[in-house]
């Protein structure tokens, strides 16, 4: 019995390490495709005709970004006759009174802008889209979060791409406004730039189906019709309707040389709180798109890519699984002799390891940073990610289990620079219970790294060192983030985060 569970873990392990490669040979091909057409400037022409535009603002107790946010869309450089801004507005706090303020004053400045709420959250951020859609007049649909700011010349740099009839929506760059706050800030920066200099870049160029990112992009509001408009049955409504586009005929362009700045969540629960409804939202997105578009007319290709696309989170349940199984391996020379020469062969798929690696430092060399600035980061970075992989675990265990999951924002604390404060704000998230199954999961991965130490097996005593590492780091970063609000709540409250907040609500009355 016992060398039959070996031999089945065995060949689980060879399954997942295939996979693993395929996953890590994409990563491969979308550094050379993005690489290869790095010169090529699709922009389009100049704006000729000026469409009528909603832009939507979704809110949810947003009290200290909230007011950025309105001013940038009110300053955008567009006619004001051919622009309205919605503040689609579901605050339970002060929030919403702030919103309000704002809003009155720019309307005595001749902008259109007003502030819809709705009498409770169904659907969420996909409900409040919806529901501001209803009311929209524009023919395009530009909508940015709370945590952006959008750049003066958005619209007449996107619009021109939709002089083509077949587009469905415009994509552009998200930028960081606190990239250097702090180790966890640069380490995020790092994650979103290969995503959007290397990743939707080499996609969209290549022609295969790439997905708008939720924010900091324009939509043609006939294709959100056409598509079945937003939807809140899974947790990532924007993949939702990209993908639902994709299958209806329609395109979609993407513009990296648009950035918008964003605030980076600056907690490792927050982070792990966006982390866990993006996977959980693409793994609902990957079951119910994945058959329909191999059921499509589209090339082989573009299949395969869409198909890696929709699964990408799925790497860290391959990690989990492949964590698990080291100990097992590590018995299996002593009960089959012979078979190192298997494993000797599996380690040539492990080269792939290094792939995410090479897509990190290609995208920070395209933004022309320095080596200097790229290694130390994109090294530590193998740590955050396999910190992660319960995280997923978790999101995956919970589509299974058919677990009903909330859209739970992500807070943001208005964080520019390295002298803001956070720990004394509100929407402080409580301690995830998860990272005891980390920290649990790092010592399990202690002891099998000591295990392969001793047996010489020196390619598994690295991996699950990686393991181990990135565990202990998100699980320990959080505990002590959470000891900081503690100490820091146990103080006297006349700071001038309270002050602050006093003058800003007299300045808007």
């Amino acid at each position: 019995m016992f060398d039959l569970i070996l031999i089945l873990t065995a060949a689980i392990y060879l399954a997942v390490v295939v996979m693993l490669f395929v996953y890590g040979l994409n990563f491969f091909y979308l550094t050379w495709l993005a690489v290869r057409h790095r010169d090529e400037s699709g922009a389009p022409p100049a704006l000729t005709h000026l469409p009528r535009v909603t832009v939507q603002l979704p809110l949810y107790n947003e009290l200290y970004v909230a007011e950025r946010l309105i001013d940038a869309a009110a300053r955008i450089d567009y006619p004001a006759a051919r622009l309205e801004i919605q503040v689609l507005d579901d605050s339970t706090d002060e929030t919403a009174d702030m919103v309000g303020a704002i809003v009155e004053r720019l309307r005595a400045k001749g902008i259109a802008i007003e502030q819809l709420r709705r009498a409770d959250r169904t659907g969420f951020k996909a409900g409040a889209l919806a529901n501001g859609l209803m009311h929209a007049r524009g023919e395009f649909i530009a909508i940015f979060d709370a945590d952006f700011i959008p750049p003066r010349d958005f619209l007449r740099r996107t619009l021109p791409y939709f002089a083509d009839p077949r587009v469905a929506f415009v994509q552009t760059r998200w930028g960081h406004v606190n990239r250097d706050y702090s180790l966890l800030t640069s380490l995020q920066s790092l994650i979103v730039d290969a995503h959007f200099m290397i990743e939707q870049f080499a996609r969209a160029s290549t022609g295969y189906w790439f997905n708008f990112s939720g924010t900091a992009g324009i939509w043609r509001r006939a294709a959100i019709e056409d598509a079945g408009g937003w939807q809140a049955h899974t947790l990532t409504e924007d993949l939702d309707l990209s993908y639902r586009a994709f299958l209806r005929g329609w395109q979609a362009r993407y513009d990296r040389q648009i950035e918008v700045p964003a605030e980076l969540p600056v907690t490792l629960n927050a982070y792990r709180r966006q982390q866990h409804r993006w996977a959980r939202g693409s793994l609902e997105c990957a079951l119910g798109y994945v058959p329909a578009v191999w059921k499509t007319q589209a090339t082989r290709s573009r299949k395969i890519q869409a198909t890696i696309h929709l699964t990408g989170y799925g790497i860290h349940i391959l990690m989990f699984i492949l964590a698990l199984s080291f100990p097992a391996l590590i018995l299996l020379p002593q009960h089959f002799s012979g078979i190192d020469t298997l494993f000797n062969l599996a380690l040539v798929f492990n080269l792939t390891t290094f792939a995410p690696l090479l897509l990190t430092v290609a995208a920070q060399r395209q933004l022309k940073r320095h080596w200097g600035e790229i290694l130390p980061g994109a090294l530590v970075l193998t740590l955050l990610g396999a910190g992660m992989i319960l995280n997923t675990v978790r999101g995956a265990l919970q589509i299974v289990l058919r677990q009903n999951d909330v859209f739970e924002r992500t807070p943001k604390f208005g964080i520019a620079n390295k002298r803001d404060g956070w720990t004394r704000r509100r929407y402080q998230l409580h301690l995830d219970s998860i990272v005891f199954f980390e920290f649990a999961f790092a010592l399990y991965n202690l002891a099998t790294a000591i295990f392969a130490l001793l047996e010489h097996d020196w390619g598994i005593a690295f991996y699950a060192a990686i393991f181990c590492l990135g565990l202990l780091f998100t699980s320990g970063l959080t505990i002590v983030q959470a000891f900081e609000v503690n100490a820091q709540n146990r103080r006297p409250r006349h700071s001038a985060e309270h002050i602050r907040l006093r003058r800003h609500r007299a300045k808007l009355v």
